[in-house]
């Protein structure tokens, strides 16, 4: 009988492929990725609409040979994407001094996140949604010792799923729905319980496109 393995992917593999990405320019790179990625009629609109900056950080930890992406579930009360599974992150505010202290600042908001732990080690290009968001994923790499307390009015919980999983092509499929009496395509990465799809599901694509296709 033959086994299939898979290959496993640790916190220094990942940082150096962030630090040297192929492809084209993140600067251009963002039509290549984001809900138009599956659904080519929204890219003029979103085009055209004035989109918000948010970030959101992809905290890879440091955990041996097979590192673990931190992701949320959104509670059941918020008004956009409730229950959801989401990258810790949100709005850019003008105080922010840049993308990556938003991202910082938004995961210490909403999982406690200690800065302190976190080391930025790259971007993703933008990530344009249909809900009126031009996202922009920061890259970091996090070392265990941190101590998560997550915001009850935003989080629900926070659980870790293998980069391995997550990078593994087999893992990912494209599924739809009828959405605001619109057909939509998306991606979704299913982990046990845990229902990954939409932007998310696409930031995590992305990132395997951009680092480990």
């Amino acid at each position: 009988m033959t086994v299939i393995t898979h290959p496993i992917f640790s916190a220094e593999d990942f940082r150096a492929r962030a630090q040297n990405q192929s492809g084209a320019p993140l600067e251009t790179a963002w039509r290549d990725h984001g809900d138009h990625a599956l659904n080519g009629d929204l890219l003029p609109g979103l085009e055209a609409m004035r989109l918000r900056d948010a970030a959101v950080l992809v905290p890879v930890v440091d955990d041996g040979e097979d590192a673990k992406i931190i992701l949320t579930q959104r509670t059941a009360t918020l008004r956009k994407h409730s229950g959801q599974i989401a990258f810790p992150g949100g709005g850019v505010d003008e105080g922010d001094s840049d993308i990556e202290a938003a991202a910082l600042r938004e995961a210490e908001e909403e999982i406690g996140l200690d800065p302190r732990f976190v080391e930025p080690v790259g971007r993703l290009p933008h990530y344009l949604a249909a809900t009126g968001f031009r996202i922009t994923p920061v890259l970091a790499v996090v070392q265990p010792g941190f101590t998560l307390m997550p915001n009850p009015d935003e989080v629900a919980d926070v659980f870790e799923v293998p980069l391995s999983f997550l990078m593994n092509p087999d893992n990912h499929r494209k599924d739809s729905k009828l959405l605001m009496g619109f057909v939509r395509h998306f991606y979704v990465m299913p982990y046990g319980e845990r229902y990954i799809w939409g932007i998310t599901a696409g930031i995590l694509r992305t990132l395997y496109e951009r680092l480990y296709a």
